[in-house]
């Protein structure tokens, strides 16, 4: 698909342009560190997934503990209920008080 959309031709100037730039004997190595680079983006990208399906397997978050707390302190009771049961009913309970 790429191929069709960029044209051999340009792909070609790309890599002539790139060996008189950077030389023949660089090429590896630029190659090289571009698939350490890589790599390191990926083992990142997956620790970062490892960790937030971990929080989730906690069963909940620093921001489901707030909203616990600030319904309990209105009065509300959170079990059972989803964030956003949670959140309507804090905010009708705000709108009832009085001023």
């Amino acid at each position: 698909m790429l191929l069709q959309i960029i044209g051999s031709e340009i792909i070609i100037i790309v890599v002539v342009a790139v060996i008189l730039i950077f030389g023949a004997k660089k090429i590896p190595e630029i190659a090289r560190s571009m698939g350490r680079a890589k790599g390191e983006f990926k083992k990142g990208q997956e620790e970062t997934d490892r960790e937030l399906e971990e929080e989730k397997k906690k069963g909940g978050s620093a921001e489901r503990t707030k909203l616990e707390e600030a319904a309990k302190a209105l009065g509300i009771d959170v079990a059972g209920k989803s964030d956003e049961q949670i959140r309507g009913e804090m905010r009708s309970a705000i709108e009832e008080k009085p001023k």
